[in-house]
């Protein structure tokens, strides 16, 4: 039941993801190819325990800080944006455990390689004796090929008929977790960018569910673990983690235009790069926009912190300025990348160079709900003291 390593105490995460950039960056084009993380970069991952940052320590996990998960996210995803996207969405659902009784979050994270993936939609789950009777379909369950549980949120249907509805009237919904191999796949991730995701779509054909695997995230009346992380919600961390893989994504395009910069000259031109104004403007002006993005992150997420550990809980203040500044840091990340692109002429467009791979990963992450502009008004909606109108806080 607790085959897991405890992960190593005092290390720091953002460097364990260092000492693996190299190694995912060297595998990036295989991943796009095959539409999968490399066999060695899965060894990666897991032999520096990335997976399990979200994890409950009880459960041999980290329970990094969100700033921390952050910023270990724009250190993966500027080696490579699929990879990135893969561990965040893996590290979210993990915060599913701290939801679960023992017996069977152990049951889903005993494994030191487990990995939890699910998608977005809605499936049916009918309550039967013992558990749930689960169908449905469900879209972008991203990491799916090295996963090893997959999940499918549902709304209830209760033995007379009727829709299960929580305190506030709306619809209830658990998100349902099976093994793998009880899941139908269907191969349709054919896109332009983020391809080594994987983000298929997936069917639950009538499977039984268990109730220990029916799972209320995101609930105070079922959280069994009571510490400062888990008072967030896992819209938060997606929000953050994903904010790094935009993030990240950027400062590798920014960081090769940069080194091109240093010794191309560009056609039609009789002095290198490095010597143009409108260059060195642009370079400055992008670093101010990433480092002032992430800076600002970093202390809205600290502060939201240290307000669950001293209230026991978070506020729609720290929920909106968490939702601002991660959709700021997503276009902020969108405006650099495009920025560098451009610059960089003809080069950009050559496939298996620095660019072109990064160009369509950034547009593809930014057209991800986290980076929505909506997101903006719902913000604006708070701050001048209405209700705000989306559910995405």
């Amino acid at each position: 039941m607790d085959g897991a390593p405890p992960v190593r105490v005092g290390t720091d995460p953002v460097a364990r993801a260092r000492a693996i950039a190299a190694r995912i960056e060297a595998d990036a084009p295989r991943i796009e190819a095959g539409k999968a993380l490399t066999p060695e970069v899965l060894d990666a991952l897991h032999g520096t325990a990335l997976f399990r940052t979200l994890l409950p320590r009880a459960y041999h996990g980290e329970e990094v800080r969100p700033a921390t998960f952050f910023r270990l996210h724009e250190v993966i995803a500027a080696a490579d944006g699929s990879t990135g996207w893969c561990l965040c969405q893996a590290s979210g659902c993990s915060f599913a455990s701290a939801y679960m009784a023992p017996e069977a979050a152990w049951e889903v994270w005993g494994d030191p390689r487990a990995v939890l993936a699910w998608g977005f939609g809605t499936g049916t789950a009918r309550v039967v004796p013992g558990g749930y009777r689960v169908s449905g379909t469900w879209g972008f369950a991203s990491g799916n090929r090295h996963a090893s549980w997959i999940g499918g949120h549902c709304r209830i249907i209760e033995p007379d008929g009727s829709v299960r509805r929580g305190p506030d009237g709306r619809e209830a919904e658990r998100t349902m977790l099976v093994r793998r191999e009880a899941v139908r796949f269907h191969d349709v991730w054919n896109v332009v960018g983020l391809r080594g995701t994987n983000s298929d779509t997936y069917s639950f054909d009538d499977l039984f569910v268990p109730d220990a695997f029916g799972v209320c995230r995101d609930s105070d009346a079922e959280r069994r673990i009571d510490v400062p992380l888990y008072k967030f919600t896992t819209t938060n961390l997606y929000a953050a983690g994903f904010a790094g893989v935009s993030m990240g994504i950027a400062r590798g395009m920014l960081d090769a235009f940069t080194a091109m910069a240093k010794t191309k000259t560009a056609a039609a031109m009789t002095r290198p790069m490095r010597e143009s104004e409108v260059i060195q403007n642009g370079i400055a002006q992008c670093e101010a926009k990433l480092r002032s993005a992430g800076a600002w992150l970093v202390e809205v997420l600290e502060e939201a912190f240290e307000v669950a550990r001293s209230r026991g809980h978070i506020t729609m203040d720290e929920r909106a300025m968490i939702r601002l500044a991660t959709t700021s840091a997503i276009h902020r990340a969108k405006e650099v990348a495009e920025w560098a692109y451009h610059e960089a002429g003809a080069s950009a467009i050559m496939l298996g160079g620095p660019f072109e791979r990064r160009m369509r990963d950034i547009h593809a992450s930014a057209q991800q709900v986290q980076g929505r502009s909506a997101h903006l008004e719902m913000c604006g909606q708070h701050f001048l003291g209405m209700n705000p109108s989306g559910r995405f806080f």
